[in-house]
């Protein structure tokens, strides 16, 4: 396989769950860090060469990228155990890693952001305004993730999939976006498997 580079912010949940895809699959990362509250993606250098929509996680391959944190998990993942080969299966993994990004990232992560690393105080007032909102969606997805959960032990099948691997990385540290995870407790037995397999690796460190 080609060398590979993740550009990344070590702090975000998204450019983690790459790490921690290959951390399951044995693979050695490069890792290039960039700070985003300091607009280290925005720069014209970045845009032009790594991604021309100033966001990370990138994946890089050769010279090749791949922006998009669950896009560059599959690439990793592909032919591997953490991708099901029923079809069905496979298809259902697809399905829980698209709820990841349209309906807990946008308010678990967001509020993790937003609360953890830039401050209530130093929101915009449209931000704040938001909060309420957000806290209802995040929780809301919550909820989904934990009848989901009721009875099985991963989302996808009898074994641990990119599925849970995409909705792990910012579901463990929702705490720090206010989330109070008491009320699901199907998900916080879910986080304890997930940490317990092997090949695991923790988000700092």
């Amino acid at each position: 396989m080609e060398t590979l580079i993740l550009h990344e912010d070590p702090v975000s949940g998204n450019c983690y769950k790459v790490r921690l895809t290959a951390a399951h699959l044995g693979l050695p990362l490069e890792r290039r860090s960039y700070d985003i509250l300091k607009g280290e993606t925005r720069t014209p250098d970045f845009l032009a060469r790594i991604n021309s929509n100033g966001r990370i996680p990138v994946l890089q391959v050769g010279d090749r990228m791949i922006p998009e944190s669950n896009a560059a998990c599959f690439y990793l993942a592909d032919g591997s155990l953490l991708i099901p080969t029923e079809r069905f299966d496979r298809a259902d993994m697809l399905r829980w890693m698209f709820f990841e990004q349209y309906n807990h990232e946008p308010n678990v992560a967001t509020l993790r952001f937003w609360l953890a690393f830039v401050g209530e105080q130093a929101l915009s007032e449209a931000q704040r305004g938001q909060l309420s909102a957000k806290r209802k969606a995040g929780n809301a997805a919550l909820a989904v993730m934990d009848r989901h959960l009721a009875g099985r032990d991963f989302f996808v099948g009898d074994r641990l999939s990119l599925a849970d691997i995409a909705l792990f990385a910012y579901t463990h540290v929702a705490p720090e976006g206010g989330f109070d995870l008491a009320p699901y407790g199907h998900v916080r037995a879910w986080i304890g498997r997930v940490a317990a397999q092997p090949g695991h690796a923790a988000m700092v460190g």
